[in-house]
């Protein structure tokens, strides 16, 4: 029996094993020869997770979702950026609210258009709390959701606003510095979030080299997220991947 993802994440951070998670965006990796070379990697690497899933309207996610599958095993999870990206083919979804924002469509409109169709297929859904957090530029998201990221140097206020998001239900908390970052997420600010609630924390966004990702993951993070990087070095994949496992054999 398919072990559910949201009890394999759970697993996971109760046993202190941080999760590598690998963001594919199918408006930048439709071509079946790009698709097969990233299989090729996340076979070798063995990420937890794929997450699938851009700020873009995009018409291949099913069509990527489709190809992945049938070349290697790991879980894929969509991590849509509107409603008309959802598609049953992926394992679950992050069904993501933006709750650092203050735009209703991100926050319910485009969860109530889609709500019918997720309940009727039957995919694995998982409630997420996404906090955009303040860059050196407008990223994708910003722009798209057209709401204000959480400053950089307010920890504190990222932090208020996961643990309302735990307290409405959030199975995950998704700190995010945005597709194309240069700076990712504050360790100050994980490490303060992470503190305050008891789901497991994700952050992506501005990942680019070990350092990047050992500071998160002492920070607290749970589960790291790498994607822009890997679309125009995808061989990086296979060093984040030692680097995260080496993490989780020192914490053993």
């Amino acid at each position: 029996m398919k072990q559910a993802i949201y009890q394999l994440v759970s697993d996971a951070v109760q046993q202190n094993q941080k999760l590598f998670v690998v963001l594919i965006d199918p408006d930048k990796c439709s071509d079946e020869k790009q698709i097969s070379h990233f299989a090729s990697l996340l076979n070798t690497t063995k990420p937890d997770l794929i997450f699938i899933g851009g700020s873009l309207t995009s018409e291949s996610t099913a069509r990527l979702i489709k190809h992945l599958k049938s070349q290697c095993l790991i879980p894929t999870v969509l991590f849509p950026g509107n409603a008309i990206q959802f598609t049953p083919e992926a394992d679950a979804l992050l069904f993501l609210s933006l709750i650092s924002g203050r735009n209703p469509d991100f926050l319910i409109g485009q969860h109530v258009v889609i709500a019918p169709a997720v309940k009727q297929s039957g995919i694995e859904t998982i409630s997420t709390g996404y906090i955009l957090v303040e860059s050196d530029q407008t990223t994708a998201v910003e722009y798209i959701s057209n709401t204000r990221p959480i400053p950089r140097h307010k920890p504190q206020l990222a932090a208020a606003t996961a643990i309302a998001g735990e307290l409405l239900g959030n199975k995950l908390i998704y700190l995010e510095a945005g597709s194309g970052a240069k700076p990712p997420v504050p360790a100050e600010m994980i490490s303060v979030v992470k503190k305050s609630i008891s789901v497991p924390l994700i952050v992506g966004g501005g990942l680019r080299t070990n350092e990047d990702i050992l500071n998160a993951l002492n920070a607290g993070a749970d589960i790291i997220v790498v994607g822009n990087i890997l679309e125009s070095t995808p061989e990086k994949m296979v060093e984040f991947a030692k680097t995260i496992k080496s993490f989780r054999n020192q914490q053993k």
